[in-house]
């Protein structure tokens, strides 16, 4: 609550001394310096003024506690809900827009329609001696002060919500675990604060110079007030033309490197870390060097997390096959026998890395095989075989343990699916053909290989040229043959129509 507090203060504050600037210290000295009247009248005009301020401090007020509310509730409330944070936290967003609503709305009308009345009153009565042509020109002042305060009000605004924006934020994020960071939100475009902003400033004190030099030259009258604002209507819209091409010009030159980061921002989010050109000479040149710096330090640690990785996945791998010593290194030469595979089918970058990570694991599941089952060296019972063929829906049980699950998700089909025949004889699901995951079918012709050729407790292990042989008899049948060919071809065993152009033998 003392958040809250602290910024009522602040606005209410704000908002004073910027009304009581606007409204008694321009409007009061505009007019004590540009009309020549008694005394008399002067002391009039100003309680004129002063009524009308105290009016308009009221209604304005008033406004003021409407736009307030449910950021008041938020901070009264001592378990504010997650809508009840929502509304505050977009309310909070809008705050310095509706500042402008209130100074042309309740501000602007709650000063000048009570004051030009009473002028009106006191000119028809006789106590101000003055043309009633002057209350329209003090309405134009009137708007012309307005658009300044409105604009004051609305950088003020803005510089004191981001203390609330980040209350909402943390409290939405520590009770109800939602980032409103996240989330849409209204805001206003630099592209229109930049141009409302600069034709302001550039063209106020142009205005208020033709209307004060209309008040001093009221003698004025028929071709030369004519001849006078012509002149002054010319001067007023040259101001308005140079301000509106300032204000594009910089909008352009603040909005490109913003956009620039912006979409550099969007690929990171993507995963591609990329490096800006930095061809600025101002602030922005610093914050595209800190994007850079960001990008090369997300970088380093990017891979540094991925040798982890790799390290752990290898480890477990290693781990796996330490269980036995005759299926020590199995893993990892059936990983290397599936990248050999996956290159030559064409496989790069990312796809190959998570076939070779989903061959380290294929054989995970043997860890939920006991011992004896899986070292016995007599044969098999039935119900002890399909303990066996129970280890691919358990190692993915196992990596389904893993979080976060996205990124576990590209090695399970290899995992499951590494013992599926290509006639849909396999197991665990009967999937044949190219409905079988394809790392499942580049897996199986590189663990069969290694099967064969590797001793067993209940085997010795064969020659590589019979291994050769039985998986080009099987090709089509138990493997798929594209797959099978590929491996064949590394090792110069498969020719014919089929074996021209496949690479040969690299090593």
């Amino acid at each position: 609550m003392n958040i809250y507090k602290s910024f009522l203060k602040k606005q209410i504050l704000h908002y004073l001394c910027g009304s009581g600037v606007a409204v008694i210290a321009g409007g009061g000295l505009l007019i004590g310096t540009t009309l020549e009247i008694s005394e008399a009248e002067y002391g009039r005009l100003v309680l004129n003024l002063c009524f009308s301020f105290v009016i308009m401090v009221f209604a304005e007020l008033r406004q003021f506690k409407k736009h307030i509310e449910p950021v008041r509730l938020a901070f009264a409330e001592p378990e504010p809900s997650l809508e009840m944070l929502r509304s505050a936290y977009l309310r909070t967003h809008r705050l310095p827009m509706l500042a402008v609503k209130r100074i042309f709305g309740p501000h602007l009308f709650g000063l000048s329609v009570p004051s030009s009345l009473a002028a009106v009153w006191m000119i028809h009565s006789g106590l101000l001696h003055l043309p009633y042509m002057y209350i329209g020109l003090g309405l134009i002042g009137a708007v012309l002060i307005a658009s300044m305060h409105a604009l004051i009000e609305f950088y003020l605004t803005e510089a004191a919500i981001p203390v609330l924006v980040r209350h909402f934020r943390e409290e939405a994020l520590t009770r109800h675990k939602v980032d409103f960071s996240l989330e849409e939100h209204s805001y206003v475009s630099i592209g229109p604060k930049f141009l409302i902003s600069c034709t302001l400033i550039g063209t106020f004190p142009l205005f208020l110079f033709s209307v004060m030099t209309q008040v001093r030259l009221g003698s004025l009258s028929g071709a030369s007030m004519r001849s006078y604002w012509a002149w002054a209507g010319l001067v007023v819209m040259l101001g308005i033309l140079f301000s509106m091409i300032a204000a594009l010009l910089l909008t352009r030159s603040v909005q490109r490197p913003i956009q620039q980061l912006y979409e550099a921002m969007n690929e990171v989010k993507d995963g591609r870390l990329l490096q800006l050109q930095n061809h600025y000479s101002d602030e922005f040149s610093r914050l595209v060097a800190g994007f850079n710096m960001m990008t090369k330090g997300l970088e380093v640690r990017e891979r540094q997390n991925r040798q982890m990785l790799d390290s752990l996945f290898t480890t477990l791998a290693v781990a796996l096959d330490a269980r036995d010593s005759y299926t020590a290194g199995h893993s990892v030469r059936v990983a290397e026998y599936s990248v050999i595979i996956g290159k030559l089918s064409g496989m790069r970058g990312q796809e190959l890395d998570n076939l070779h990570k989903s061959a380290l694991l294929h054989d995970i599941g043997k860890l939920g095989v006991r011992d004896s089952v899986l070292f016995k060296e007599g044969k098999l019972t039935d119900e002890e075989f399909d303990q066996i063929k129970s280890h691919p829906v358990l190692g993915v049980n196992i990596l389904g343990q893993i979080e976060p699950q996205e990124k576990i998700a590209p090695y399970l089909g290899g995992v499951r699916s590494h013992h599926e025949r290509y006639d849909g004889k396999g197991y665990p699901d009967g999937l044949s053909g190219d409905a079988i995951p394809l790392f499942g079918r580049i897996i199986a012709v590189a663990d069969a290989y290694d099967a064969m050729t590797s001793d067993r407790p209940y085997r010795k292990g064969i020659a590589h040229e019979q291994a050769l042989a039985i998986l080009e008899k099987g090709r089509g049948t138990q493997w798929d043959p594209e797959f099978a060919a590929l491996f064949l071809s590394y090792f110069g065993k498969i020719c014919g129509s089929r074996g021209e152009g496949y690479p040969e033998k690299t090593g």
